[in-house]
């Protein structure tokens, strides 16, 4: 078993609150140091409450995924004996209204672009046993393309 840990910090700063119109900045701290300025989407909440610049829940969901998907597919293809250069996916999250008519990320799709040392590629069952993890620990559908 293994836990995760972040705290994530918000200050009103001297908002009125209750009106609704308050700033969604807030701050990701992670156990390593690092901090990131978060906020909502300003596609959930509209700027100037939302900051466009900050990462929100939504784009670190999808980040998450694919982050957790490269990690994966790369550790299948060193021990493969397989040299892969560069990995770089562009990665897309929906949200959409579920089957309960809720707002909610109905589906993410991963894209990635992937330079090995040498021309021939694990493409095939590389790519279906790595999507196979997010499977059994995501329930949306996450599909797979090329770019």
């Amino acid at each position: 078993m293994s836990e995760y840990t972040s705290t994530v910090v918000w200050q009103r700063d001297n908002q009125i609150f209750t009106d609704n119109q308050y700033s969604r900045a807030h701050i990701w701290q992670f156990d390593g140091g690092l901090s990131v300025p978060a906020s909502s989407s300003p596609h959930v909440v509209p700027i100037p409450y939302s900051v466009a610049e900050n990462v929100d829940p939504e784009e670190a969901f999808v980040a998450a995924l694919s982050s957790c998907h490269m990690l994966f597919f790369l550790a299948i293809a060193a021990k493969r004996g397989f040299v892969v250069d560069e990995y770089r996916d562009e990665a897309v999250g929906l949200m959409d209204t579920n089957k309960e008519g809720k707002l909610a990320m109905t589906k993410v799709t991963l894209r990635p672009l992937v330079r090995f040392l040498e021309i021939r590629s694990p493409v095939g069952s590389s790519w279906k046993k790595s999507i196979i993890f997010h499977i059994n620990s995501v329930l949306l559908p996450i599909l797979l393309t090329r770019k």
